[in-house]
């Protein structure tokens, strides 16, 4: 009978969390190592599921870097990184668009389906919602990377509003029609701040922001938008997590109320950030105020 109740106080201690999310809309990154654990895919579906049926209106963007590259080494096409970013000729971003929107989004469309949430998989070019323009890494052509431009939130909205579920393939086109390769966390934090989201949330492979990356007891659980750039400046934030904070306060100053970087290997890392008071990743605020 006691673990009964347990599972019974955990739901009690949800509900105002329920209550305070119902039909918010709030905008998740899913990319990572932790895409290619069937077990931890399935979780995380499983979580997403979850929160569409108590009522909050999900956005799903995903990456899928890896299976790109998986392709590519299997036609024998050599692929080069320049700051983290793949240098995308002509051939390999038809190859990335060809992974992306018609392998990657249409798997997680039908695992969300499997549980019957109506999910519906798009890329940037659908409705001409991602514009973009070719990105230069130190003034270094890398091809056909996007920098986005614009984003043009209708037939987000439209889905939203008649109950499905978007799934979003981080491919835009410039004003030619010409497709271009982007970084879905950069997708993920223009689309959340066109959405003006209640949340945004990076699944990622790591646990958040910590004070002592080599101390797995130091995570930042609250961090402020204004404390950013000291520790920038301090090395506490670096590397990759550098861009990714730098997405979070840009959506922040833009209208987004929250940002949440989780480690997506963590079972239920969505359900104990948003539906419990400890929370598991860090949150990125505007202000102490």
């Amino acid at each position: 009978m006691e673990k009964y109740i347990q599972k019974a106080n955990i739901l009690i201690e949800a509900l105002p969390y329920i209550q305070q999310f119902k039909k918010k809309t709030i905008v998740i990154k899913y990319g990572g190592s932790f895409m290619y654990d069937e077990a931890i895919k399935q979780s995380v579906m499983d979580d997403l599921s979850l929160m569409r049926l108590v009522g909050i209106r999900l956005v799903i963007v995903h990456g899928g870097g890896k299976d790109i590259s998986g392709l590519l080494n299997d036609l024998d096409i050599q692929t080069e990184f320049v700051e983290g970013l793949r240098i995308t000729n002509e051939k390999v971003v038809e190859i990335a668009e060809m992974v992306l929107s018609g392998k990657i989004n249409k798997e997680i469309v039908q695992l969300l389906q499997n549980r019957e949430i109506n999910a519906v998989g798009i890329s940037g070019k659908d409705g001409g919602m991602i514009k973009c323009k070719k990105k230069f890494v130190q003034d270094l052509d890398i091809g056909f990377v996007g920098e986005i431009i614009h984003v043009d939130s209708k037939i987000i909205t439209t889905l939203l509003k008649e109950d499905y579920l978007p799934v979003i393939a981080p491919i835009g086109t410039d004003k030619t029609g010409q497709s271009y390769n982007i970084n879905a966390d950069h997708v993920a934090s223009a689309i959340a701040t066109a959405l003006k989201a209640e949340k945004l949330i990076y699944l990622t492979d790591t646990d958040g922001v910590y004070m002592d990356p080599e101390n797995t007891d130091s995570i930042i659980r609250r961090l402020f938008a204004e404390n950013v750039p000291k520790l920038i400046e301090e090395g506490v934030i670096s590397g990759g997590m550098i861009p990714k904070v730098q997405n979070s306060i840009d959506a922040l100053n833009q209208g987004v109320n929250s940002v949440h970087i989780l480690d997506g290997k963590v079972e239920h890392s969505l359900l104990l950030e948003l539906f419990t008071a400890a929370g598991v990743g860090t949150m990125i605020r505007r202000s102490i105020l």
